[in-house]
């Protein structure tokens, strides 16, 4: 099925306001007055601030052989996001957004995962590498009702991952109802980095979203054209105009572009540099200093700021030249009394070594045609378009010869190795599983591809606009042991063919 604008507004307004539940965030975020928060964008309420609300890290029950095992519900709820007014809306284990789910390599993990919505929806592990059985993909639906059970065994670097609905036709209008959060990875390497790492404290989650409130409240999933949604008020884990209270000298923030299509320039409003010190995928091998970084969808980048005693400064996002960076907006302000010391950012960092492609990889090249094809293919949950020796690495050509799109692919990690003609920015150099890649040019990448075969269940890659996705902007590809990729069957047995819009 897939959810219309009509659909979703009868959904939240019926769903939502009538459903007393826990939110996963407590509504109690309105502080007193802090004033100066408020941006040329002018996000609702800005000269008020509300105190950052955090993600709750999700604790696990420990079976007796060590399996990690997490609970979820997809649920209805309202939450107070403007001051005064309940907003319909959709989380997990809560009213909007989920908690922060922690595992370590080496972890085996394991899922209850449960759909209270009256849709049917999945949970995809966005940046994990995992069987595709358990990627949480369009294939694993979960019916209204239903539950979802995966397990797989984490080994991959430390990294800051998230988790997210990606039903076939409905992702763009179930993240926006706020179904999004984040997965770290640790490892043993990242736990001795010397980079700031108690959660809440000195390392702060951030999720960053643009939303649209009509008068009532609700949310407005009005589009524009070629992109889709594109908010006017921006929030942070949920928290419009809000304030974080910074207790240290130093702060890493882990940030997620959790938007449906918005592109974030971001840096602080005095244009005070910090350290980038990871990726999408990873930490990077050594910090690089700069003053402004840009993530499009599904992107994340960690970073490190140096404040004193007295500081007062917002991130913001700055707008662009492009359709989906439109706009200068405050995002967060950060105010600094009293604050603990902290260690100078590591001159050299734990980040896993480029991707690096031997002279016989496989080369392939795919097309994005406008904003629902590639290489002159919709969408088919049938077809397979690709198939890919298990754990191979090629070179991957992504070509856009239109308005600005990103690339995204599951179960992968990729070193970008040139956008437009030219090296990545260092702050892009580490391993990446989403591109961004500009208006009428392209991105070309070496993707290792993950080291679990499986001829009948394919991964996705696809544009992470979200309207471009549920469009069609999308393909599928399968794993398959060396040396049988020719004799793997290229169609899926699916009740009610592949592709719907």
């Amino acid at each position: 099925m897939v959810l219309t604008r009509r659909g979703f507004l009868a959904g939240l307004t019926a769903g939502g306001v009538g459903v007393a539940m826990a939110a996963c965030f407590p509504d109690d975020r309105r502080g007193p007055p802090t004033g100066g928060a408020g941006g040329a964008g002018g996000s609702a309420g800005a000269a008020a601030g509300n105190v950052l609300a955090i993600p709750p890290l999700l604790e696990p029950v420990v079976r007796g052989d060590g399996t990690l095992v997490f609970e979820l519900t997809a649920q209805e709820g309202a939450s107070e996001i403007l001051p005064g007014v309940r907003t319909p809306s959709w989380g997990y284990n809560g009213a909007l957004l989920g908690p922060t789910v922690r595992a370590t390599r080496g972890d085996t993990v394991a899922f209850d995962i449960r759909n209270s919505l009256r849709d049917p929806t999945t949970v995809h592990w966005h940046g994990m590498i995992l069987p595709a059985a358990m990627d949480g993909g369009p294939h694993q639906v979960i019916e209204a009702g239903g539950s979802w059970s995966p397990e797989w065994r984490i080994d991959q670097p430390a990294a800051t991952l998230w988790y997210h609905p990606h039903p076939h036709g409905d992702t763009a209008m179930q993240v926006y109802a706020g179904l999004a959060g984040l997965f770290i990875v640790d490892d043993d390497d990242s736990a001795t980095a010397g980079l700031p790492s108690a959660y809440g404290i000195d390392d702060i989650p951030l999720i960053l979203q643009d939303k649209t409130f009509a008068d009532d409240g609700t949310l407005d999933p009005d589009r524009i054209p070629n992109f889709g949604i594109m908010g006017n008020t921006m929030l942070a884990n949920g928290t419009a105009s809000a304030v974080f209270h910074a207790t240290t000298g130093a702060v890493r923030f882990r940030i997620l572009n959790g938007s449906n299509a918005r592109r974030y320039n971001l840096e602080f409003s005095d244009g005070r540099p910090f350290q980038v010190v990871g990726g999408d995928a990873g930490l990077l091998p050594a910090p690089v200093e700069t003053s402004r970084v840009a993530i499009s969808p599904a992107e994340r980048v960690e970073l490190v700021v140096a404040l004193e005693g007295g500081d007062d400064v917002r991130l913001v996002t700055r707008g662009g030249g492009l359709d989906i960076d439109d706009g200068d907006f405050d995002l967060l302000r950060i105010t600094a009394e009293a604050l603990t010391p902290s260690s100078p950012v590591p001159a050299r960092l734990p980040g896993p070594k480029p991707i690096h492609a031997p002279s016989t990889a496989r080369e392939r090249t795919f097309r994005l045609n406008g904003h629902d094809a590639i290489n002159g293919e919709e969408m088919d949950l049938s077809r397979i378009d690709t198939v890919v020796a298990a754990g191979a690495v090629e070179i991957w050509t992504i070509e856009n010869p239109v308005y600005a799109h990103n690339f995204h692919i599951h179960g992968a990690a990729f070193t970008v190795l040139e956008v437009a003609g030219r090296a990545p920015e260092d702050a892009m150099s580490g391993h990446k599983d989403t591109v961004f890649v500009p208006p009428r040019s392209s991105a070309r990448i070496a993707v290792r591809f993950a080291d679990h075969p499986d001829p009948s269940m394919p991964y996705m890659y696809h544009c992470h606009i979200l309207r471009h996705e549920d469009e069609g902007m999308m393909g599928q590809f399968v794993t398959v042991a060396p040396g049988t990729e020719k004799r793997t069957p290229l169609r899926l047995a699916l009740e009610g063919g592949g592709h719907e819009h």
